[in-house]
């Protein structure tokens, strides 16, 4: 395994000791014999830094994230991040999800951050490579710590997860929405259970998601759902795609933003490799489909949108535009100076 000199990307890596995001000296192997952690391993380190910028050729609408985690016992067989384990030598399908690294000075080195002279208080993304509440959160509980900087810094941020756990956090959520822009989107691409078992088999299930955004609007903080991914020739069907909006806006989820399945390199070998197990008749349709490249050709991407947006508007909810719903906390009523009160309500956006 590669600790010293990593960076973010192998293009990033610099000669200076001081480009490490950790070195040898930092890491701690540990495993846990309990059901819930029995055969994952946890690297646990002491980052150097924890504020990333997006490299600039991304498709991604934000330029900073915070990831306390590398790896992800979701074990989403799609997963896009799962490139960045070759980074460590580690391998991207079951290295990907059983081999957890873990920042475990995230919280302290955030704030640190933030109060820096150099920050300029811009926007953070959370949940955009790996998610911050997946299993591993449960026992280090990196999130409320992260948060809490995040709030006393007044600084905006967006979480995008699969995890129910964020419920844990509600309260400092609340908080945060009351002094910053705050964003919560939940990823959702399907309601189907068989296909939920079998590409995500780590992640709670679609139902108790949806539940985690009634949660969130119920307690005044409007919630968007990431309809991602969805699935061609599995979870692209018209019955599917209504059944999954339908049961969205029965959340109260304040918009719906479809994305098709894309396979970057890592994702895609071990993506084909599950299907050629579980579906091998759709290997040739997926080889023609994916002919020029990582992403689904045009034609198919707005045929999904459209479809989803008019669904959505069936259903009540409108679609949503680049990025992640901000906070929608409403400013506290002021007085007119005729005794009335008027409250503004914050439009959910998108960043």
């Amino acid at each position: 395994m590669r600790w010293d000199h990593l960076a973010e990307t192998p293009s990033a890596r610099r000669t200076a000791a001081d480009a490490a995001l950790f070195a040898t000296s930092a890491v701690t192997t540990r495993t846990f014999d309990t059901p819930e952690f029995r055969g994952i391993t946890f690297h646990e380190v002491r980052a150097r830094s924890i504020i990333n910028r997006v490299p600039g050729a991304s498709r991604m609408p934000f330029e900073w994230t915070v990831n306390p985690y590398r790896g992800c016992t979701h074990a989403c067989v799609y997963c896009f991040a799962r490139k960045t384990h070759s980074y460590l030598d580690l391998d991207t399908g079951l290295g990907f999800d059983s081999q957890i690294v873990v920042k475990t000075n995230a919280p302290e080195l955030l704030r640190r951050q933030l109060g820096s002279r150099q920050w300029r208080g811009a926007h953070i993304a959370m949940g955009t490579n790996v998610d911050c509440y997946q299993r591993a959160e449960g026992r280090y509980g990196l999130m409320p710590g992260i948060i809490a900087a995040l709030r006393d810094h007044a600084n905006p941020f967006s979480i995008l997860t699969k995890g129910t756990l964020i419920l844990r956090d509600l309260d400092l959520l609340v908080q945060a929405a009351e002094v910053t822009d705050v964003g919560i989107s939940v990823s959702v691409g399907f309601i189907d259970e068989a296909l939920w078992r079998t590409v995500e088999p780590g992640t709670p299930a679609p139902e108790r998601r949806l539940d985690v955004v009634r949660t969130l609007t119920d307690h005044g903080i409007g919630c968007g759902v990431l309809m991602a991914p969805v699935i061609p020739f599995l979870g692209d069907h018209p019955d599917q795609l209504r059944a999954t909006v339908r049961a969205i806006a029965e959340s109260g989820a304040t918009s719906v933003t479809p994305l098709v399945l894309h396979l970057r390199p890592g994702a895609r070998e071990w993506f084909m490799a599950w299907l050629e197990e579980h579906h091998p008749f759709l290997v040739r349709r997926y080889e023609r489909l994916y002919a020029e490249g990582a992403y689904a050709p045009t034609w198919y991407q707005r045929r999904i949108t459209r479809q989803v947006h008019e669904l959505a508007t069936e259903f009540g909810i409108g679609p949503a535009g680049p990025g992640m719903p901000r906070r929608i906390r409403p400013p506290a009523p002021e007085s007119t100076g005729t005794g009335a009160t008027t409250a503004e309500q914050t439009q959910l956006t998108l960043l």
